[in-house]
């Protein structure tokens, strides 16, 4: 027995030489273990905003509320927001130049009525984000709107993998503009 240890004892040396080193844990300003960041992929992005529309229509469907579609100046608007919050170090409603979702939304394009935002500094995954959404009653209600139609979403992920989410909410033409 003896032998067969000083046998195995160079080989368990030798490779834990070659283990990979486990990554030290990062921690936030205030000394606390940030969460592991989701690291979103090029590849991924379509996948992410298709998940996301089926799971706040699968939402919407159990609440009795119509389905949403993707609208590309909707999600222009929640791209260009999202990149700005990030900017600007932080989750609010506002532009660093002053704009509010409504002014966001008609720069995009859009032609029908603006009906809520709701926004998202995080670690975490599109489909955790949207729980969370659901648990607060005010972005519940954005997304559950019965007059939304169309649906804006889009992200920015820092280096840090910090990840600035913006989902808005349009509904039907609004005669007397956004």
């Amino acid at each position: 027995m003896a032998r067969l240890i000083s046998l195995l004892l160079p080989l368990v040396l030798l490779l834990s030489a070659c283990a990979v080193p486990s990554s030290p844990t990062r921690l936030g300003a205030d000394g606390q273990p940030l969460p592991k960041a989701y690291r979103i992929r090029w590849a991924d992005e379509s996948r992410i905003k298709f998940r996301m529309l089926d799971s706040v229509n699968a939402l919407r469907s159990a609440a009795g509320a119509p389905p949403v579609e993707l609208n590309a100046q909707l999600t222009a608007a929640a791209a260009t927001h999202s990149r700005d919050m990030s900017v600007q170090n932080r989750p609010w409603h506002f532009g660093s130049d002053g704009s509010s979702p409504l002014d966001r939304v008609a720069r995009a394009g859009y032609t029908g009525a603006m009906l809520g935002e709701a926004i998202s500094e995080t670690y975490e995954t599109e489909l955790e984000t949207l729980a969370a959404w659901m648990e607060e009653p005010g972005t519940k209600s954005v997304i559950l709107d019965q007059r939304a139609r169309n649906m804006g979403f889009a992200w920015y992920q820092e280096n840090n993998g910090k990840i600035w989410w913006t989902l808005v909410m349009g509904g039907a033409q609004n005669p007397g503009g956004v």
